[in-house]
Order: structure tokens, then sequence, then C-alpha cells
């Protein structure tokens, strides 16, 4: 499956398309989501988009590499990856200064980085790619569902999670903070007075 198409191509031209969103998603096979924070709209490709795209030989060809540099089993080695995957965009997003900036330039590289995984999987191993019809196996313990609804599904749960690891990161250190105020002389003599008692 080789193309010309790029990604990049189909996301700019969605961009400049205007607010006709139903229009853009039925002839461009791309989906969107509201970024109310930022007021901008974010396009991202179905995965049976992107597997039209050139972008999509090369995304499986790297996940092919990887794949075959690991020792594990195929579906082990697939599943792994996907975790690591997920693991560091949510550590990342977590120490993002804005999560919704972030959300908005790393969904579709992440979406489209997972499916690549997926379809690699399936290449190595022989079988029809995924078509969202069954989970495959490398996806058995992924967090979501990566082909529902052509990817839609996947696509609303991830943004969530990723504005929820900024937000739950930042409550952290507030609370840290509150726990590392200074304490006063007197209850420092306090715990000293008991401290001897004891």
């Amino acid at each position: 499956m080789s193309s010309t198409t790029t990604l990049a191509g189909i996301l700019s031209e969605a961009n400049a398309a205007g607010h006709d969103h139903a229009a853009t998603e039925k002839n461009n096979g791309l989906q969107h989501i509201h970024n109310h924070a930022t007021g901008s709209i974010v396009w991202f490709p179905t995965w049976k988009k992107f597997r039209e795209t050139s972008d999509w030989t090369d995304a499986v060809q790297a996940a092919a590499a990887e794949l075959k540099a690991s020792s594990a089993p195929l579906e082990e080695a697939a599943a792994a990856l996907l975790a690591s995957d997920l693991e560091a965009l949510l550590a990342r997003a977590a120490e993002s200064a804005d999560a919704n900036v972030f959300v908005q330039e790393n969904l579709t590289p992440h979406l489209t980085r997972t499916w690549a995984v997926g379809d690699a999987a399936a290449q190595a191993a022989g079988t029809d790619l995924p078509n969202g019809g069954t989970t495959p196996a490398v996806f058995a313990a992924y967090p979501y569902d990566a082909y529902a609804q052509d990817g839609g599904a996947f696509a609303t749960a991830l943004w969530n999670d990723v504005i929820d690891a900024r937000r739950d990161h930042a409550l952290a250190e507030e609370a840290a903070r509150k726990a590392l105020k200074p304490v006063s002389r007197k209850a420092l003599k306090n715990a000293a007075r008991k401290a001897a008692r004891r």
C-alpha cells in the first residue's frame, strides 16, 4: 500500500476548510475534537484514512523494526511497546506547561503510532490488519479500544486522560508544597520536648 498522500496535507486541508465539519469529515476521512480551552478544532485521521497515507508505510516500517529488535515473543513485544508509548505520553503530559496545547500537538502522533504498532504486529504475524471488528491480541491489556468508531473513541478517551494527567500532577505538586511549608519554631520546640520526654 504505497501512497503519496501525506497526513500533514490532509490535516492542513481540513484546517483550511473552515467550519463545515460534517462535510470535511465525510470528504476527508477525518474526525475532530473541539479544544474549548484554546478555541481551536483538532483534526485527526481515522485508522482507515491513516492507512491511505505515505506516513502509514513509514510508521509501520519503524514499528516493525522495533518489534524485530525485541527478544520477546511478537505479541508481548507489541503490547510492551504500546504500554511504554502510552506511559511516556502521559508522563510528558503531566509535566507539560499547558495540557490543552500539549494534547493538541500530541494527539495525532500518538494515535497513528499506536495504530502503526498494531498493523506492524499483524503483518509480522501474517494476519489481516485490525479492522475494528475484534480486538487484536496485542491490545488485550491496552486501556483504550483503538479501533472503535474508526478511532474516535480512542481519541476522546486519550484526550481526557492527557488533560487529567496534567491536572493530577498539578494537584500532587500543590499537596507537596503544602506539606513542605516551613514549620514554626514553637512547633519545633514542642516536638523536641515531646521527644525528650520519651
